[in-house]
């Protein structure tokens, strides 16, 4: 298994940017399939992006595509999500997970998760 941390979640104004980063630990960062969740209070955890083990390929829930930018970069071991034009309903706590399958929208498919970072959007 890989160890996640992430990093840059906080407080913004609705239309607003965050840029937030999680970043793994180990030598096998590259065989791993990476994404984004996010739980919000009161609901269930929902897929947000997730990146192919090359970056090469990416995809989106339709709630963020056009907004939300996944990235990763194999020799820093390293996930980002850019978020921008922030909703309030964008608010939650966002998780980055690490699976073996790439297309894959369902938690049960990642295997390794990090501790989460909660994201604020004011209106």
């Amino acid at each position: 298994q890989v160890q996640l941390v992430e990093s840059g979640g906080g407080l913004v104004q609705a239309g607003g940017s965050l840029r937030l980063s999680c970043a793994a630990s180990g030598r096998t960062f590259s065989r791993y399939a990476m994404g984004w969740f996010r739980q919000a209070p009161g609901k269930e955890r929902e897929f947000v992006a997730g990146v192919s083990r090359s970056g090469s390929s990416t995809h989106y829930a339709d709630s963020v595509k056009g907004r939300f930018t996944i990235s990763r970069d194999n020799a820093k071991n390293t996930v980002y999500l850019q978020m921008n034009s922030l909703k309030p309903e964008d608010t939650a706590v966002y998780y980055c997970a690490a699976g073996t399958s790439y297309g894959s929208m369902w938690y049960g498919d990642f295997q390794s998760w990090g501790q989460g970072t909660q994201v604020t959007v004011s209106s």
